[in-house]
């Protein structure tokens, strides 16, 4: 499932994670997101989803958290891919 940017940013305190590397989290990330490795959410989601609540989930460029999106909704969680990802939250803030 996507989201595009225009309607993610009209949300009330999303829950956001950012799968990126550490490191690019680091440097800077959408305000309010935590960083979960797109892996450790894949392996393990019961261990930072809450099947009760919707995410909101970004990688760079939109393309890899687009399909660990897909695959978590398969698992019955509520997660959304930001279209575009980081770069387009970065072009459109």
């Amino acid at each position: 499932m996507n989201i595009s940017l225009v309607d993610f940013l009209k949300l009330n305190n999303p829950n956001i994670i950012d799968v990126r590397l550490p490191q690019k989290y680091n440097d800077n990330h959408i305000p309010g997101a935590i960083n979960v490795g797109a892996s450790q959410l894949m392996n393990n989601p019961e261990k930072f989803l809450n099947p009760n609540l919707t995410y909101y989930i970004y990688c760079q460029k939109g393309t890899s958290s687009k399909t660990l999106a897909q695959i978590l909704t398969v698992k019955g969680y509520k997660v959304f891919n930001i279209e575009g990802g980081y770069e387009a939250w970065v072009l459109n803030s």
